[in-house]
């Protein structure tokens, strides 16, 4: 017997009859004699409707009221969850965050967990029943309603599985795994059995939108075995393991695009000690995290400065800069959101020469002008002209012989 934490994202649950469908695989689980824990997320897009919904009715959408609206959605799954198991003769119960356990800190939007203590889902296990949780929820120490954000039931799903010791978590979502590029993008993409921590987490953070990085993080910490699986088609997906077992690792496993961050530069930036230490503690202060940040060389004393952020954060970025510029002696700020990201992962490329000169190249023959370059010891991205991503990631996958 197997003690499976499985979750089930918005797609997987995003009318009655896939809530049939998830409710009849996991009866199918028990019946071969495993135990079942779910974790549910809110149904389809019910979530950005929610948020539409604040939108029409409130300027202020307060914090903790914007989180006890949102997380609705995820109860109102996981009930329907638990009726369509007892149909099937399952029995099971429904919990939200706080009935699991779940305790977060006071960060309203984008909560983070600081201890579960999972009584009730122990119990409802012990007593031969499927415990049926809301994703991406919790109490804070102050007893208010959080919202862990976007992608948040996957994270619930892993510290989960790690609190109550299960043999592995599941991550039930649209797609069958991890690929070795956006299969839309390139048809020739393949599923990959396996994949490092390292390697996912460098995908994760540089525009794989499944799972969510915070979740493989977790994972990471705490050994829990992780699989990422298609609830459409229930076929074996992918394991994310903490190394490749194999001999030889493969240099490159996978091209991820991005186009979801935008770029600021500060032109005319007077070079000395501290400009960049105002400039980049306003925004920290303001929560904008900003992602690849390139100074070019001082000429007659000054210097221009671009850096990256998430899109949604751009005009935030932009203002603060200009708020800023007489104090950094900046004289002018753009944001340019017609940029994207394309990025190399792979833990081979360690041990193995030539990985960017070979991207250079592939670029270059395709006319693709590259923008910015930062790098890891696994990765190497490129800031390129959105329009020209696909043309990018095609070349690339191809120049890497990534479809064999």
């Amino acid at each position: 017997m197997a003690l499976v934490v499985q979750k089930f994202g918005g797609t997987s649950v995003a009318n009655a009859d896939r809530i049939r469908e998830v409710a009849d695989h996991v009866r199918r689980c028990r019946d071969r004699g495993d135990q079942v824990v779910l974790v549910i997320s809110a149904m389809g897009k019910e979530t950005d409707e929610l948020l539409s919904l604040a939108s029409a009715v409130s300027t202020t959408q307060p914090g903790r009221e914007l989180d006890m609206l949102i997380t609705a959605g995820e109860r109102k799954a996981c009930a329907l969850v638990c009726m369509a198991l007892h149909d099937l003769g399952v029995p099971a119960d429904s919990f939200t965050g706080s009935q699991a356990g779940f305790v977060t800190d006071t960060n309203h939007g984008n909560a983070k967990i600081l201890e579960i203590t999972p009584g009730r889902v122990q119990a409802a296990l012990d007593a031969n029943r499927v415990p049926v949780v809301a994703g991406s929820q919790g109490v804070s120490t102050e007893n208010d309603v959080t919202f862990l954000g976007r992608g948040g039931s996957d994270t619930t799903a892993v510290a989960l599985a790690h609190t109550l010791m299960a043999d592995a978590c599941e991550l039930y979502t649209d797609v069958p795994g991890v690929f070795t590029t956006d299969p839309r993008v390139c048809p020739d993409a393949r599923k990959l059995g396996t994949i490092s921590f390292d390697e996912l987490l460098e995908m994760t953070a540089v525009g794989c939108p499944k799972p969510a990085m915070r979740s493989v993080e977790v994972a990471q910490n705490y050994g829990v075995k992780l699989h990422i699986r298609s609830a459409f088609t229930w076929e074996q997906g992918t394991w994310v393991v903490k190394e490749e077992s194999s001999m030889e690792q493969p240099i490159i496993r996978s091209v991820t695009p991005d186009t979801s961050e935008a770029k600021i530069t500060v032109t005319g930036v007077a070079d000395r000690p501290g400009v960049a230490a105002i400039m980049f503690r306003k925004l920290a202060d303001a929560g904008v995290n900003v992602d690849m940040i390139v100074q070019n060389a001082s000429e007659h004393g000054v210097t221009d400065i671009s850096f990256t952020v998430p899109d949604e954060d751009a005009d935030t970025a932009a203002d603060l800069t200009k708020k800023v510029a007489d104090e950094i002696g900046a004289t002018g700020v753009t944001a340019d959101r017609k940029i994207a990201r394309v990025s190399l992962v792979g833990a081979g490329m360690k041990s193995h020469p030539g990985v960017a000169a070979t991207m250079f190249e592939t670029l270059a023959q395709e006319k693709i002008n590259i923008e910015m370059i930062s790098t890891s010891p696994i990765r190497i991205s490129c800031v390129i002209r959105q329009d020209q991503t696909d043309a990018a990631v095609s070349a690339l996958h191809e120049a890497f012989d990534l479809s064999r």
